[in-house]
């Protein structure tokens, strides 16, 4: 029997949207509240982090973690939609060396800047931009600063529209499609990509998830608590504590208290998942100035 809440670790396949990933999985665990921590693009494969129950009101902070991907970028030929789905807007070889690539990479290390795509689920006058696209509608879009945390060279071919493949490990938000186009634009040059993998999202990783004819097997075998994790494991990331029975009961109620209360790790800020003795994930709590209050109260 499928539990009431927890997490599915979905690797997508290309072809397929994230809300496609969330309606599949939706009807096989029979779940009504399905969502899902951050949008994967139809031509994109890997990880998505599927909620199901009482963990979609936690699927916020699973979108919060830094994300890494594994993407191959074409330099010299530029798309409608920056990626291979889109229709080519022009070619221009490129001459390109491995060092310059590099050097132009390191630029885009840290805080920067971008203008989303147009293909994309940003909203812009309550619509959506895909949406204004494909009416052949381009409107002006707002830059909004991303973080970038690693940006490395996996490999480089330098042929008349070179070919580049390189992991990034960024803050939500980030678009890899506009940044392939803006770093070969600092090089003369406009680019798309050509695949796009995501592989982590926080500490939860492409390689324990599980692909959707597989989940569908395993379903049908009755085996999917085999891939379910619960609301606990889903959040690796939030530092845990271990309440005891009485502040327990508090936490259910969603009152909150001082740090100072906590027997075990007592940090000076940031979030909590707070759990009782048995291991059950009651609530995430933020700590700020020795008090620790509720976020999300799932007891």
């Amino acid at each position: 029997m499928t539990p009431k809440a927890g997490f599915v670790l979905v690797d997508k396949p290309s072809g397929w949207t994230s809300h496609d990933v969330v309606a599949k999985v939706r009807n096989l665990l029979a779940m009504k509240k399905v969502g899902h921590a951050g949008t994967l693009d139809p031509m994109a494969t890997g990880l998505v982090v599927i909620g199901f129950g009482r963990a979609t009101r936690l699927l916020r902070f699973v979108q919060a973690a830094p994300k890494e991907y594994i993407a191959k970028a074409v330099l010299g030929v530029a798309t409608d939609s920056l990626d291979a789905d889109g229709a080519i807007l022009e070619r221009n070889k490129m001459t390109v060396t491995r060092a310059e690539m590099e050097t132009v990479m390191s630029r885009f290390v840290g805080t920067i800047s971008q203008v989303p795509p147009m293909v994309s689920a940003r909203k812009v006058g309550g619509r959506r931009l895909y949406e204004l696209a494909r009416e052949g509608i381009e409107v002006e879009r707002e830059a909004r600063d991303v973080d970038i945390y690693v940006l490395d060279l996996i490999d480089f071919a330098p042929l008349p529209y070179p070919e580049v493949t390189f992991r990034a490990v960024c803050g939500t938000g980030t678009y890899l499609r506009t940044l392939a186009d803006d770093m070969a634009i600092a090089l003369g040059g406009r680019a798309h990509l050509s695949a796009l993998r995501r592989v982590r999202n926080g500490s939860l990783h492409v390689n324990d998830a599980v692909g959707i004819e597989d989940l569908a097997d395993m379903v049908a075998e009755g085996g999917e608590d085999d891939i379910v994790l619960s609301p606990r494991d889903g959040l690796p990331d939030l530092v845990e504590v271990i309440v005891g029975d009485d502040l327990a009961a508090g936490v259910s109620s969603g009152l909150a208290f001082p740090v100072a209360a906590l027997a075990s790790e007592r940090p000076d800020k940031g979030l909590l998942r707070v759990v009782d003795r048995e291991g059950k994930l009651l609530a995430v709590y933020r700590v700020e100035k020795g008090k620790a209050m509720p976020e999300v109260v799932l007891a």
